[in-house]
């Protein structure tokens, strides 16, 4: 197995065509079709379904790519980590967060990176966190911030916040509670709108259920995106346990409200990397920059509902 076969394969499932693909890498299409020839031959599995239209990736394929993705980038880490070894960090930095997260790290995390890491290309990949996982866990991720469920150990783990879940409830509800606060109970036994399983907030919910001896939550709806659930909740389908940041707009509308829940849930956002593969010198710079510039939007508010994890003494 050699590098270039490994690119010829990305560029094949990039352009869906053979032609195009060798066009992409400079190489007789004849030259590329034998190279594939051999690779799938070594490997023991097809890596693409022919057909009229083209070519698109087999299981086997989809697998394959995901590894020569993580395999081609290493290589560019380990070239770019020796040039810039007495300059300043440089090169790309693939960085994934989990759509609850976006709205509060996106943007100040673009804008720290561009003003203090000027030679470092930031590219934010958002997904849910069980996507997330795996993609940290290949290499195709230099960087995710996750949630400490207890299932992360695998990784490196800088905690950056400790967010508290609200119930949040549309303002119109008539079975909005109207108190400050209310039990895990009486939040769980109202028709809620989850993220599925093993997403998000759900572990949580879950785990605190069973420490409390609560009946499971009553899931009304198994919804992972964000954009879709706050559609549902402004429809009146249900309610949720949610950190308020992900609904701070319709929050301080007025269109959703949000009550406390005793005893509190809180989930913990660690920046996670692999234990296994080297992060390059951009990788690192990047990380040292995010645990600060989080605990700052906690501290302003900026992160509604958050605040800063205590440094260790």
């Amino acid at each position: 197995m050699e590098l270039r076969q490994l690119r010829y394969v990305i560029a094949i499932a990039k352009s869906g065509s053979l032609s195009k693909a060798a066009g992409q890498v400079f190489v007789a299409q004849s030259a590329l079709s034998h190279q594939l020839a051999q690779l799938e031959e070594e490997l023991g599995a097809p890596l693409f379904h022919r057909s009229r239209r083209g070519v698109e990736p087999t299981e086997a394929g989809r697998i394959f790519l995901a590894h020569a993705t993580a395999i081609l980038r290493q290589v560019e880490d380990a070239r770019l980590a020796v040039q810039a070894a007495h300059g300043e960090p440089t090169g790309k930095v693939v960085f994934g967060i989990p759509h609850s997260v976006s709205a509060a790290l996106a943007l100040p995390l673009l804008q720290a990176v561009r003003e203090r890491l000027p030679k470092v290309e930031l590219e934010l990949t958002e997904e849910l966190t069980g996507n997330l996982v795996p993609q940290l866990r290949s290499g195709q991720l230099h960087l995710a911030v996750l949630f400490d469920d207890g299932l992360i150990g695998e990784f490196t783990q800088q905690p950056l916040l400790d967010e508290r879940l609200l119930l949040i409830s549309p303002a119109q509800a008539p079975d909005r509670p109207r108190q400050p606060a209310i039990t895990l109970r009486t939040a769980l036994a109202l028709p809620l709108i989850l993220p599925a399983a093993p997403h998000g907030v759900r572990p949580i919910i879950e785990q605190a259920a069973r420490a409390q001896g609560l009946p499971r939550p009553n899931v009304v709806a198994d919804i992972s995106s964000i954009s879709i659930l706050r559609t549902s909740l402004l429809a009146g389908l249900g309610h949720t346990l949610l950190p308020p940041m992900p609904l701070r707009h319709e929050l301080d509308a007025g269109l959703l409200a949000g009550v406390e829940v005793t005893p509190a849930l809180t989930r913990r956002v660690v920046l996670c990397a692999s234990r296994h593969l080297p992060l390059s010198a951009a990788a690192d710079a990047v990380a040292a920059l995010t645990t600060p510039l989080c605990r700052e939007l906690a501290r302003t508010g900026r992160w509604q509902g958050a605040a800063p994890v205590a440094a260790p003494d």
